[in-house]
């Protein structure tokens, strides 16, 4: 009876760490006799429209990241709302692009199967295999069966999603909240190999006024500075040019990013953090001496982590027939 209970309380303990989610799991093909062509919709939608406007990949990496950081990957960032309350209405979001290709997607799959596939497993799909079309990979397996949040609130993105401006103690308490580690949050950062941003604060700051004094950041190589105020970014309120944040392979998923952060030329300060812890200095220059597939198998490990970040499953939430609007 002592052991019975014993095993009873560290069920009870198992579930309260974990919370419901464990009890119902994403799967691969999730959909593969209730809508078996859902994914091919996908994959035919991202060929259709990512090979005329590849940047939109590294977009739609970026939207199902903002995603999964606030309230899980549940499809929360694609809704509306009519009052600017929504997530994707919060100052981190509104340079989210490529939600006309969620809605293409989405209206394509209800013809085959209506009120069957979520939003939030779209999202999750086209993330990856817009990549694969821009990109030719990294390919990382996406499992199935996410159901789409009712609530979207503008506060919780400001609250959830981590600042360009962090250091390195608040990127990791952000990212071990969501229950991923220091090595996640240097892989998922190799990312921005294809990311782009624009001039203007908060990274125009870096540039132009550090500290309130007129300064550049110490912690940004000082050629690159010069470079950036010159050919870029010429004045503090230029908030329009695009910069490459891989410049010269930004149309390549490879090694690159890293390349730059070892050269202190990150164009953010969070990508800069990541020189300021030792492990994580360590993670970057062990990515180096690695071939880009060698890349691609642990940034997929840890996609594939991060897909799974508080979602809903079950009878929890619903199936929306539009992205941008609850049921």
């Amino acid at each position: 009876m002592e052991n019975k209970s014993s095993v009873m309380a560290g069920l009870i303990a198992i579930i309260c760490i974990f919370g419901p989610s464990t009890a119902q799991v994403l799967k691969l093909g999730f959909y593969s006799t209730t809508c078996p062509k859902a994914e091919g919709i996908v994959l035919d939608v991202a060929r259709k429209h990512i090979s005329l406007a590849p940047e939109l990949a590294a977009a739609l990496i970026r939207m199902h990241f903002h995603d999964c950081f606030v309230r899980g990957c549940d499809g929360s960032v694609l809704l509306n709302s009519s009052n600017g309350t929504a997530e994707k209405d919060a100052i981190p979001n509104q340079t989210l692009r490529g939600f006309s290709l969620i809605d293409k997607a989405k209206a394509a799959i209800e013809k085959q199967c209506p009120g069957v596939v979520s939003c939030a497993d779209i999202l999750a799909l086209i993330a990856r295999d817009a990549h694969l079309v821009a990109h030719g990979g990294p390919h990382w397996n996406v499992q199935t069966g996410r159901r789409d949040g009712r609530i979207s609130n503008s506060s919780e993105a400001l609250a959830n999603l981590p600042s360009p401006t962090f250091n390195f103690s608040q990127l990791s308490t952000s990212f071990a909240s969501k229950g991923l580690s220091n090595k996640d949050l240097v892989l998922l950062s190799g990312a921005h190999t294809v990311g782009i941003a624009h001039c203007g604060p908060p990274f125009s700051n870096r540039l132009y006024n550090f500290s309130g004094k007129g300064d550049s950041d110490p912690s940004m190589e000082k050629k690159y500075v010069a470079s950036l105020k010159k050919n870029k970014c010429k004045t503090p309120s230029d908030n329009t040019t695009i910069i490459e944040m891989d410049p010269g392979s930004f149309r390549i998923f490879d090694l690159g990013y890293y390349q730059r952060v070892k050269q202190r030329r990150g164009l953010f300060q969070s990508d800069a953090a990541l020189l300021t812890d030792s492990a994580s200095k360590s993670y970057i220059e062990n990515q180096l001496l690695k071939s880009k597939n060698e890349f691609f198998t642990e940034f997929a490990k840890s996609m594939e982590k991060m897909g799974q970040i508080g979602v809903l499953t079950g009878s929890a939430g619903e199936i929306r027939r539009q992205c941008s609007r609850v049921n």
